[in-house]
């Protein structure tokens, strides 16, 4: 239905589980494609291997440590977290000049272990393009605030672009909407990068920042968006005077107020 309304009317869909037995496929391997656009489930749990028990015997249907399509190479991510596994699969399936772009929580951009691992591993093959920050509550089901992840396996430069967006949307009662204006500024900022337009460094305040790889393997490769976007705002100094002569004025308006009830209380026991 998401096709038709959009106007994709000759759009080839399959049901199935992605990792476990992927259904786009070309012979017994996966079909590879120009772009790949996914908002997987976030930090799904139970992802992977699977065991099945008849009586006292145990049998693996599927463990992706032996993956049949090699998706996993990089490293396999925990069993209570696949973010990892759903970005490993985007990447595997594009071809020699594909782009993928995928919705993350943020624990995607700094968890460590073997989620790290694989990080690390992707950063150093010089996939990943840009991390863009979203706004909180943005998406049904989850209040929490997202990033979009953008892999291009065919990158002009080793540096990469961070977006912090977080602060720039439209406010609404149960879900708040990126504007035109928003969506523009994203779109735009990531595109005059990936034109080279932006050499390392601050590209607006407060808001887009170009990294090298130097920096990101500084910070262990941590892409946690406040490392390299400064968001900090300085808090207004607090005047200790005009505080103090404000608590004052409390004070008194509380004693006459103190005054009058002491008054009222004691003509009702009269």
């Amino acid at each position: 239905m998401n096709m038709f309304l959009h106007g994709f009317d000759n759009a080839t869909i399959r049901w199935g589980d992605t990792i476990r037995n992927p259904k786009l496929k070309e012979g017994d391997s996966l079909m590879k494609f120009d772009t790949v656009v996914a908002n997987p489930p976030f930090s799904l749990d139970k992802w992977g291997k699977v065991e099945d028990k008849e009586g006292d015997k145990t049998t693996i249907s599927y463990d992706p440590e032996t993956d049949k399509y090699n998706r996993f190479w990089r490293g396999v991510p925990p069993k209570s977290k696949g973010d990892w596994a759903f970005i490993s699969h985007m990447i595997e399936t594009l071809n020699a000049h594909g782009k993928a772009g995928v919705v993350v929580p943020h624990g995607v951009l700094f968890r460590g272990s073997s989620e790290g691992k694989i990080r690390q591993k992707t950063i150093e093959e010089n996939l990943l393009e840009a991390v863009i920050g979203l706004p909180a509550n943005l998406f049904f089901g989850t209040g929490i605030p997202a990033a979009i992840l953008i892999f291009n396996k065919q990158k002009s430069n080793n540096n990469f672009l961070f977006i912090d967006a977080s602060k720039r949307f439209e406010s609404a009662k149960n879900q708040n909407k990126l504007r035109d204006s928003d969506i523009e500024h994203i779109v735009k900022t990531y595109r005059d990068f990936a034109a080279g337009k932006f050499k390392p460094g601050t590209i607006e305040e407060k808001y887009s920042y170009v990294a090298t790889s130097a920096e990101i393997q500084e910070n262990d490769f941590n892409l946690n968006i406040p490392r390299y976007v400064d968001t900090f705002e300085e808090e207004a100094e607090v005047d200790i005077a005009a505080v103090q002569k404000e608590i004052e004025q409390l004070e008194g308006e509380l004693l006459k107020v103190q005054e009058e009830i002491n008054q009222y209380l004691t003509q009702l026991v009269k």
